[in-house]
């Protein structure tokens, strides 16, 4: 499934040091997932820190936001 970001998750990303191959762990492989009201948050180890992605899905997957737990 195709991986869409948005301008405000880009801009986390570059602030807190997190990958593009470190959130598709985190959709991927989850530790925790949980859903509300229609947004995913999926809650992964990266080893340096806990992260958590947050996402809608519909015919793709759309990175809202990313921040550290």
């Amino acid at each position: 499934m195709e991986i869409v970001f948005t301008e405000h998750s880009k801009e986390r990303m570059q602030i807190r040091k997190i990958t593009e191959e470190e959130i598709n762990e985190a959709i991927k492989y989850p530790e925790e997932v949980r859903k509300k009201e229609g947004k995913y948050y999926a809650r992964k180890n990266i080893g340096r820190a806990n992260i958590e992605v947050v996402y809608e899905k519909e015919k793709y997957i759309k990175i809202i936001t990313i921040y550290y737990l």
